[in-house]
């Protein structure tokens, strides 16, 4: 069980510390990918690596860091896996070719994977009444908004002031300040009867979930018809479907399948993947098109990310407070909606969009993904007993990156056949430019300065419509997604869910005996 012994507050401000430096990464990573084509000459298959590589091992090892949390102690893990994370951080920053970056990418998803799930785990374990934790995972939700805003302006500067190892370097004293705070100021907490490791559980979870995960971020380039993408993807569905037979019939199971009937749970687990995916996908095309096609500096660039990050922080504060009111059917299946429609708005941007309308349109998705993400949570965690608090947070966890991997993945599909269809009708450009043209838009322009003015110009015009060909069908993609996901909440999510997981066994056996002694 919990022993709090420092202010409730207290332990608050430093889980949001370890959240913020996690979350902080896509955001620092994004902005530094255009610097990345011209000092690294990384590929559009490359960058969708950077930023997945840490997706993936982050995505296939949080639900048994979330058990193990749960079973060896969720402060222990924290500690843990800030050290894996701020050495990966450590490392990347000495890395100078595009696939050293990616071992280096997956280093920090391993200790993502066992920090966020027992950030959300201890909040629960510490507020265990659902007004107070509803209020603290908003706060916490608000973490993830603060961090999108910070991240961009923080890389701009360091990406102009000094250079793009810094954004990775600047996250270890970070890292080494949660740390101390960590062991300072959070108490520890496991599960009181400490069940035995579900080894098999545990491995057939991470190949499962790593294998999807994998099958997806290569469909793009293997084909999603093709054999690879088919045979990895019905691999790992095997193991899903063994894995839930082995937690079926294990004494102690990793994870309770049967949680997935509670639609307080299921529901809210697949609003948590949809707008991840709308997300993941969104910023991953948006900074290119502010410091490609806009022209913007990296810190420019964040300066303008502004409206969507602080909309997510205060929509998610809002967002949990409306739930005890209105219930988390209405305020997720809203958040959905304004997902839907500012994807909408979004698909008709170009070039001469003026950015007092941008804006607009990054407050709509702002305040849909605050409305979406924190009340989902809530509903969660508020599904399963605090005592398993971190497996409950992993799967929240692991929505969060599946949906994320899906957007970059098939939004940047569509992005890319339509991108590089753009080049079917070159003309007169050198073959060789056209081939750098394909890889990115990035390598586009960098080509089109090296050509005569003729021909430059019309390769600089084909990439800027092709790349508006692949945004504008991502972002309706994503609307579609958004919507379906929105009428799905609304039915399947409970108005005002009785709060069943508050109280179980063991928290009368264990309050019994405290009075008894």
């Amino acid at each position: 069980m919990t022993r709090t012994r420092s202010a409730p507050g207290a332990i608050l401000a430093v889980l949001c510390l370890c959240a913020f430096a996690v979350n902080v990464d896509t955001t620092l990573v994004n902005v530094a990918l255009p610097t990345l084509v011209r000092e690294l000459d990384a590929s559009t298959r490359e960058l969708q690596w950077i930023v997945d590589a840490y997706t993936l091992a982050f995505a296939a090892l949080v639900l048994a860091a979330g058990s193990l949390g749960d079973r060896v102690g969720r402060r222990e893990m924290l500690v843990a896996g800030l050290v894996v994370y701020g050495a990966g951080n450590a490392a990347a920053g000495f890395m100078d070719s595009p696939a050293q970056l990616v071992g280096a990418r997956a280093i920090m998803g391993v200790g993502a994977a066992m920090i966020f799930p027992t950030t959300l785990s201890i909040i629960t374990n510490v507020f265990r009444e659902r007004g107070p934790r509803a209020a603290a995972i908003g706060l916490w939700g608000a973490t993830v908004g603060l961090a999108v805003a910070l991240g961009p302006i923080a890389g701009g500067a360091l990406l102009e002031g000094l250079s793009w190892e810094w954004t990775f370097f600047v996250k270890v004293p970070v890292s080494l300040a949660a740390i101390g705070l960590a062991l300072a100021i959070v108490p520890t907490s496991r599960d009181p009867e400490t069940p035995p490791l579900d080894l098999p559980g545990l491995l057939l979870s991470t190949a499962a979930i790593g294998i999807v995960v994998f099958a997806v971020i290569e469909a793009p380039e293997a084909g999603w018809g093709g054999a690879q993408t088919l045979g990895l993807l019905a691999l790992g569905v095997a193991l899903l479907v063994a894995f839930v037979e082995v937690e079926r019939r294990a004494a102690a199971p990793m994870l309770d399948v049967g949680l997935f009937r509670n639609l307080r749970f299921s529901g809210a687990s697949a609003a948590v993947t949809v707008a991840f995916f709308s997300l993941f996908g969104f910023i991953f095309l948006i900074t290119q098109y502010f410091q490609f096609v806009r022209g913007y500096g990296a810190l420019e660039t964040g300066v303008r990310m502004l409206p969507v990050a602080t909309s997510v922080a205060v929509a998610s504060i809002v967002g949990t407070r409306l739930t005890m009111r209105v219930g988390n059917k209405a305020v997720v299946a809203t958040g959905l909606m304004l997902l839907s429609g500012g994807f909408l708005w979004i698909s008709t941007i170009s070039a001469v969009t003026p950015y007092w309308e941008i804006a607009g349109q990054m407050v709509c998705l702002g305040l849909g993904m605050g409305f979406t993400s924190a009340p989902a949570t809530e509903s969660i965690m508020g599904a399963v007993s605090r005592h398993r608090a971190g497996i409950g947070s992993a799967v929240n966890d692991a929505t969060r990156e599946l949906g994320g991997t899906l957007g970059v993945a098939v939004i940047g599909s569509v992005y890319a056949s339509l991108y590089g269809g753009a080049f079917s009708n070159a003309g007169a450009v050198p073959g060789p430019a056209v081939d750098a043209a394909r890889e990115s838009i990035g390598g586009a322009l960098i080509a089109a300065d090296q050509l005569p003015a003729g021909a430059g110009g019309v390769l600089r015009e084909l990439a800027t419509s092709g790349f508006f060909d692949g945004l504008q069908v991502g972002c309706l993609v994503a609307a579609g997604v958004c919507a379906a996901g929105a009428l799905f909440a609304a039915a399947v999510l409970p108005s005002q869910p009785a709060e069943t997981a508050e109280v179980d066994e063991r928290d009368l056996a264990l309050a019994a005996g405290e009075a008894s002694a």
